[in-house]
């Protein structure tokens, strides 16, 4: 592992980016291939590193959620080897033609997709984020530099290393790859803006804040997850109590999981006890406005619903905790939904095509969902293979990060000695047509 400083290992993957770029396809996917037999090489070592991990989080009293989080074995090995055989079958994300245009006889304009080039990926407790970054990074043709969460340290050491031996004996550049693992070295990654092209965080909104103002590097991420399911009056009321229980509590801790439980208020009586229950049942509790403590007041094997004030509607719990209240209608949510989102992934539960619509067209948020939990958010199951992180900013990309949202663009213009001054004088003329 390279024991350089991160400034140095940042010039350096400058120097490697365009050759980093101009890799094969072939040599790309046989990196993935390498890195997926690597991890099951040494399972054993990456299994053992964990469980330091996870017994320091249990001896600094770590949430339980969040030691689920820090978690990586034979089932998130699993998911890893899914995802890198994932990534292995999707085309080539460099070199795709979004525009052909002739300016003129023999003078010929296409935009080509590039890779970005030096992408710093800051990301939390999850040590299979460092396995997808990494395995993102190479397929898109990027370097990167790597830092994950210290709860994860010795977790992170041994799979970096796994990762980058494993790309290096396919062909891949030593430089490519690169480990941050102190506070330190974050805070020298954030300098590196003569080298680094983008900065991806993946973490908490205050740790997303620091990113954003100590840095001249661009930066692409979100800050928070504060989701939420509307349960609309036309809905069905068992499938809307299925998916609240799946947003909410499949995988608590993550930034895709519902907080928020809005619910028109003509079914309120009827449907905030089945959801209560639904929720109760995987171990859930809701918290509310004064109406909706009032009707789950009295209702048995639930909980009981805590009042909560309305300016808490922005909290991102993390937790099997839930805020809940009631609106009038499709508008009432989706401006309750936009002034308090996160602008991350909003679910509407509605047999209503029209109130659909609506929903699916103003809630001003990354991901927009109907009938479906708000866990789907995520690059794996969009098919992207595996995702760097979820962007909820309208600038380059949005949502789920893939492939896709690893490159960017050049214009490449070929012609035949052609010189402005000859358009410029009035001796030709531009004869535009799209090719």
């Amino acid at each position: 592992m390279p024991t350089s400083t991160i400034t140095e290992q940042a010039r350096q993957m400058k120097l490697v980016a365009p050759r980093m770029a101009a890799t094969s396809l072939g040599a790309r996917n046989a990196a993935l291939a390498a890195i997926a037999q690597g991890l099951q090489d040494h399972a054993n070592e990456i299994f053992a590193a964990n469980q330091l991990d996870l017994e320091a989080a249990r001896q600094n009293d770590v949430a339980p959620t969040v030691q689920k989080r820090l978690r990586y074995d034979q089932k998130k090995m699993a998911e890893s080897l899914a995802q890198l055989s994932g990534l292995q079958g999707l085309p080539d994300p460099i070199g795709k033609v979004s525009l052909h245009r002739q300016l003129d006889e023999g003078l010929v304009l296409t935009r080509v997709s590039c890779p970005i080039g030096v992408i710093g990926v800051i990301f939390e407790a999850r040590p299979d984020a460092l396995v997808q970054v990494a395995s993102l990074c190479i397929k898109s043709g990027n370097c990167a530099i790597l830092k994950g969460g210290k709860e994860t340290a010795h977790t992170n050491r041994v799979l970096f290393q796994v990762v980058h031996d494993a790309a290096v004996s396919a062909g891949i550049d030593p430089a490519a790859l690169a480990l941050a693992e102190s506070h330190a070295q974050v805070d020298e990654l954030l300098g590196c803006d003569a080298y680094v092209d983008l900065l991806i965080p993946r973490g908490s909104n205050g740790f997303v804040r620091y990113i954003m103002d100590h840095t001249h590097i661009p930066v692409m991420g979100h800050s928070s997850g504060v989701c939420h399911v509307y349960v609309d009056g036309a809905a069905d009321q068992d499938m809307a109590v299925r998916v609240v229980v799946d947003a909410k509590t499949q995988y608590p801790a993550v930034c895709n999981a519902a907080e928020t439980l809005l619910v028109q208020r003509s079914i309120a009586k009827e449907f905030l006890p089945k959801a209560a229950r639904g929720l109760a049942e995987h171990g859930a509790r809701l918290r509310g406005t004064a109406e909706v403590v009032d009707i789950l007041r009295d209702v048995e094997g639930i909980p009981a619903v805590e009042r909560m004030s309305d300016d808490e509607f922005g909290t991102e719990y993390g937790d099997y905790i839930m805020s809940c209240a009631l609106v009038d209608d499709v508008r009432q949510a989706v401006d309750h939904i936009n002034r308090w989102g996160s602008h991350h992934t909003d679910a509407i539960v509605t047999a209503d095509d029209q109130t659909a619509e609506y929903f699916l067209q103003m809630v001003d948020s990354a991901g927009v969902y109907r009938n479906c939990s708000t866990r789907f958010a995520d690059g794996y199951r969009y098919g992207f293979g595996a995702e760097v992180g979820i962007s909820t900013g309208k600038l380059h990309a949005r949502g789920p990060v893939g492939l896709d949202g690893l490159q960017t663009y050049k214009y490449r213009l070929v012609g035949h000695g052609d010189v402005v001054a000859d358009f410029a004088e009035g001796r030709r003329q531009f004869n535009f047509r799209d090719l």
